[in-house]
């Protein structure tokens, strides 16, 4: 089986540890979520997988193969995708153009490829309008295709973030809180893109999120990071039940009241 694994994986900033021997193994091709209070290490953890910070200790692998010092360019280029807490659209771009941005090596980035080649670049930019034009579809974002990008509803900018990474055509994708300040109907609709992109395109999701009633509808099973250790893993519903992870919340809980 395909798989998305880490061994031992750790991080730290001088004496501060953030990860601490983070060992898990996931299929390529399912629905995971990844919860834990504030401060647990949970978007330390998406950057060490991603390729943006390398681990102090342990390795990250992907179908079998060990990403030492592979940055997020050639892990993209493998098929690990993801998106953002904060979505980070081209703000003054439509919205069908920051689709259009986002497959990789296309040809017309190249100036001997404009220059030598232009049916080629033509081709390509006509595939990929094709492509996004599917998408913008898909997501139910073509009402507002041609519109800047910055003028989005927060719901329909994590709709592009996610319509961005499968624009990369990934195998995995990294789903950082795709909840996170979008209205309740919008959260049933990214929802629905996700199971269907599962469904019928096999593309897997590691998806964090602290809206856990709707993670917990749509995912297969739970990792649960509490001050950079995996403190559980199991169906969602075992998890959210397990002592050590209501304490764990009710501790971090606590202490906001108390600040």
């Amino acid at each position: 089986m395909s798989q998305l694994a880490t061994t031992d994986v750790s991080l730290s900033y001088g004496d501060f540890l953030v990860l601490d021997k983070v060992t898990l193994s996931m299929s390529l091709s399912g629905l995971h979520g990844m919860i834990g209070p504030n401060g647990a290490g949970k978007s330390t953890f998406f950057a060490v997988l991603s390729g943006l910070l390398p681990p102090s200790r342990g390795s990250v692998s992907f179908d079998g193969s060990v990403l030492r010092a592979a940055g997020p360019a050639a892990r993209a280029r493998q098929g690990l995708g993801r998106t953002f807490q904060i979505p980070r659209e081209f703000r003054h771009l439509t919205v069908r153009e920051n689709l259009m941005v986002g497959p990789r090596e296309q040809p017309g980035e190249s100036l001997l490829g404009l220059f030598l080649s232009p049916a080629r670049v033509r081709r390509a930019e006509a595939e990929i309008a094709d492509k996004a034009a599917q998408l913008l579809d898909f997501l139910r974002l073509s009402a507002v295709a041609d519109k800047p990008a910055g003028g989005l509803s927060g719901g329909q900018k994590k709709l592009l973030e996610l319509g961005r990474a499968l624009m990369s055509d990934p195998r995995f994708i990294l789903l950082d809180e795709p909840y996170a300040g979008v209205n309740p109907v919008l959260i049933e609709e990214i929802s629905q893109r996700i199971r269907e992109i599962n469904a019928e395109r096999g593309i897997g999701f590691l998806i964090i999120e602290h809206n856990l009633m709707a993670l917990n509808r749509l995912v297969e099973d739970l990792y649960v990071l509490d001050s950079g250790r995996l403190l559980a893993h199991g169906r969602p519903d075992e998890v959210l039940a397990d002592p050590r992870v209501r304490a764990a919340y009710m501790g971090a809980m606590t202490e906001e009241v108390q600040a």
